[in-house]
């Protein structure tokens, strides 16, 4: 931490004595000396997150199911056991509840942070013993405000019924959800007033699960149940093509969430693992890079760093403590 505070400071001296002297600069002094700075910050943010380690948090039995994170390094993470969710500030390695239980929470599971709409969006879901009738919430996606934590809106999944479990949204603003118990995809379009049923097919997608679009704008699903990764193509009118089951160069085993991280790669954890998969036409290459991990179950990225979550569900049920829970900090680059 030495270190990365005498980074600061140093880059934060730069700062004030380029900007003190910019105005009585040569042009190409000026280029260089944007240069030299960015350069500086750059190396400031990789020992900061270096030094981040993993992410812990401030309380127990929280059972984390889903996280996302923003472009300066907060994390946000959903959590099942207390139906709230837990907050990282940039640089921090320890979690705050950021948005507690309420009324419009229930079931939390995926979360994803939409930086362009400014908005945290956070799958609630009805609880599998909730009883039926009038006065019951339905499962809906929330809508938080990214920097403050206010509830924005609610959009109720069609019917009321599902179960929320992960999110994303592609470079035009639409939002994607999968309804896992539901078999089905829904699709918010950009100032919509509510959900539509984008895809239904319960043979293929009962037990969907993750969500991700690529650089090519498709949208790419898992079935935790089926232990398959498929492709849904977004046609020019913006319905759902055919569903295509991709090839994986290696079985993956309950694959559960997903992000992209570049024009054809994902990261993607299943069966213990951190995998990255690339895709390219109807095959994915996939390349483990973590084994051995406690019931994962969501990834995220943070400039070099994937972190991932360590969710254990399989101890809810268990009275005794669980022990803390965490976000596992592991190193990442791209193969290509």
């Amino acid at each position: 931490m030495r270190r990365v505070a005498t980074v600061l400071h140093t880059s934060d001296f730069l700062l004030c004595a380029w900007w003190a002297n910019l105005g009585a600069m040569p042009p190409f002094a000026r280029v260089l000396a944007a240069a030299v700075l960015a350069s500086a910050l750059a190396s400031t943010a990789a020992h900061a997150q270096a030094a981040r380690g993993d992410i812990t948090f401030a309380d127990g039995r929280i059972f984390p199911e889903s996280l996302t994170s923003t472009r300066d390094g907060a994390v946000y993470v959903g959590s099942l056991g207390h139906n709230s969710v837990y907050r990282t500030a940039p640089g921090s390695s320890r979690a705050e509840v950021w948005i507690p239980p309420g009324p419009g929470l229930q079931r939390v599971l995926g979360v994803f942070a939409d930086e362009a709409a400014g908005v945290l969006w956070v799958c609630s879901s009805v609880p599998a013993d909730a009883p039926a009738g009038a006065g019951a919430s339905p499962t809906a996606l929330e809508a938080y405000g990214l920097t403050d934590a206010k509830p924005r809106a609610s959009y109720a999944f069609p019917g009321g019924t599902g179960t929320c479990n992960d999110i994303a949204v592609s470079r035009d603003g639409i939002v994607y959800a999968t309804d896992t118990s539901g078999g089905r995809l829904l699709r918010l379009g950009k100032n919509a007033p509510s959900f539509e049923v984008w895809l239904e097919d319960t043979a293929a997608l009962t037990g969907v699960d993750g969500i991700a679009i690529l650089g090519d704008g498709q949208v790419y699903v898992n079935n935790v149940r089926q232990s398959t990764l498929l492709r849904v193509p977004v046609r020019a009118d913006g319905s759902a093509g055919p569903i295509q089951k991709l090839t994986t160069s290696r079985p993956i085993s309950g694959p559960d969430g997903m992000r992209s991280v570049g024009g054809q790669t994902l990261l993607l954890v299943e069966g213990g693992r951190l995998d990255e998969v690339v895709v390219s036409g109807q095959t994915a290459d996939v390349r483990v890079l973590r084994e051995g991990m406690a019931g994962p179950t969501a990834v995220t990225l943070v400039g070099d760093v994937a972190y991932v979550i360590e969710s254990r569900l399989n101890l809810r049920t268990d009275p005794t403590d669980p022990g803390p829970f965490r976000a596992v900090a592991v190193p990442y680059r791209a193969s290509r």
